[in-house]
Formats: C-alpha cells, structure tokens, sequence
C-alpha cells in the first residue's frame, strides 16, 4: 500500500463569511472551502485512489481567538466557550468539515491535528470530542510536536516568546472556578489590543512589510497611529507592573517577549537546531504565514507550509 501525508496550516477558520444577520464577517480569514474540498477530493481518487493518505492540520487551523463568545471577545477561556466557538465554525463552514468527513470515510485515511497559539482551545477534552463527533472519525490530536520517520513537525509558536505555551501547565485552576487556557502573552496581546485596533482596520495584521505600514500610518492616519502607539506602551506597563491570577508570565517572559519581537518570525535558525538531532531529517512548520524551503547539510531539509 502507497502512503502519503499531506500537511497544512494556518487556514484560521472563522464562523464563515456571512453572519446570521446577513452581515459581512469582517474577521473571517478562510474563504477557499470549495478549493480545500477539492485539495482532498484530488488525493483520494485518480492515480492516488489506492493510497493511504494521512490529512495534518498542522495548527492554526481554527481561529478560536477571533471568534467573539456572545458578543464578547474573552481572554479568560473555559472549555465551554471554547465548545460553543467551535461549534460555530463548524457550522460557518459546511463544505470545510464535510470534505474532511468524506477524506476520512475513505480506508485507509486518517486526521492528525497539531495544536498551535490560535487554536489552544484544541486541547480540551470536550472539544476534541466534538470534532471527532462532527467529522465522524477518531482525529490523532497532538499538543505539541508530531514525530515520525525522521520527520518533525510542530505549529512553530514553541519557538517564539510571545506565542510559546507552557507545556507543563496548559491550564490556569489556582484560586478560579473552574480551568481556564493559560495563553500565552501573544494571545493576550491580540485580544486586549490587536482586536481593538482591527476594529477600523481589519486587515491590519495582514500588512507586510509591517515596518511600512507604521510609518504610512504615522503620515496618513497620525491619531490612529498615535492611539496605537499609547496602548501598546500602556498595554507592556501593565503587563509588567500588575498582576492578573488569569495571566501566567513573568517579568522576565515580558522582557524576552520586547527583545525578541518580530510581527512575522523567521524559524529557519530553531529548524537549523532541531535538526542536529541525528534522529531528524526534516521539520515541517507553520505559523509564520509565509512558505520557506530551506536545504542543510547531509540531506537534511525545512519546510514552512506558509498558509493557505
């Protein structure tokens, strides 16, 4: 039997693009379900109809950060919101999760998820559940790190400051009601910030190069750049000066975080790394957003699926 593992990332499924009153949803990023379907359909027939195809959805896959709870957009996170988000998306993408159900109807297919920063929420019981339930197979989820054959694939966000989890500590329970997601500073920082600046401009993480899009906004939109020039001053004070019991990062993460900032990583160096391992000959991420192919010495190789 022929086998083959197709890998993506970073799709940042919303709940569709129309609301249910009709609006546009300017937060949906994934508007290519009938082109994914197709993605799955042509390597599941033809010449790869007797193959054994295994599907990675190598995180970011759901956007569960940009999907508000009932009007809200939060950053204390329970399973059961997160629940409710998912159910959205899945029901804002029919043709999405139906492709996924037939590509793994088929003999022989499977669905491995990586968990990654925008789709945290993967990693709770509940909503793996669900999804198991929705695409009507057992999805292989891992939290963070795919191995097999000499291959090591990850989301990427392990490797950046502001977006790493913790993994001995994946849930915040101390003095709450009940668990929450302990996300990491990136994730706090697109909520408490980020979303409120895309809120004029939807698009505004999107822009590269970023350095000129600030400088443009400096000269075109002074007040609007201004405005988020303070917040984002105001937003590292308070991270660094008061403490929150549903934020775990410490002073030193914050200034790691500053040093280490980039609006768009490059993870060829921590793919160079890992691959001193004599056990590995090829990394797989995502998270970046932009495809990269990188040869090392002895045979060794990087791929950055980029996103869709």
């Amino acid at each position: 039997m022929k086998r083959i593992k197709l890998v993506v990332s970073d799709l940042h499924l919303g709940v569709g693009r129309i609301l249910e009153d009709g609006a546009m949803n300017s937060l949906e990023e994934f508007y290519f379900d009938d082109k994914f379907a197709e993605f799955l359909h042509y390597y599941t027939t033809g010449k790869y109809a007797d193959y054994e195809v295994e599907l990675i959805l190598n995180g970011d896959i759901f956007n569960f950060l940009q999907v508000d709870f009932r009007g809200h957009f939060l950053s204390v996170i329970t399973e059961s919101v997160t629940l409710e988000k998912c159910q959205l998306i899945v029901k804002g993408h029919p043709v999405f999760f139906k492709a996924i159900k037939e590509f793994a109807a088929k003999d022989g297919n499977s669905v491995t998820i990586v968990v990654g920063n925008h789709d945290q929420g993967l990693l709770w019981p509940a909503v793996r559940e669900y999804l198991n339930e929705a695409t009507s197979t057992h999805i292989r989820y891992k939290n963070i790190v795919y191995f097999f054959d000499g291959v090591h694939i990850e989301h990427g966000n392990m490797h950046e400051a502001a977006n790493r989890l913790d993994p001995r500590k994946f849930f915040l329970k101390k003095d709450l009601p009940e668990p929450i997601l302990n996300l990491p500073f990136g994730s706090h920082f697109f909520l408490d910030l980020v979303l409120k600046l895309k809120e004029r401009h939807p698009h505004i993480d999107k822009v590269r190069p970023f350095t000129a899009m600030v400088r443009w906004s400096l000269f075109n939109e002074p007040l609007f750049a201004i405005r988020g020039l303070i917040l984002l001053f105001w937003y590292f004070f308070r991270s660094i000066f008061f403490s929150d019991p549903h934020r775990s990062f410490p002073f030193r993460r914050v200034l790691q975080v500053v040093l280490e900032s980039a609006v768009f990583p490059d993870l060829g160096e921590a793919a160079r790394k890992i691959l001193k391992d004599d056990r590995i000959n090829t990394v797989i991420f995502g998270h970046t957003h932009v495809y990269q192919y990188r040869q090392y010495g002895g045979g060794k190789e990087y791929f950055n699926t980029g996103t869709w």
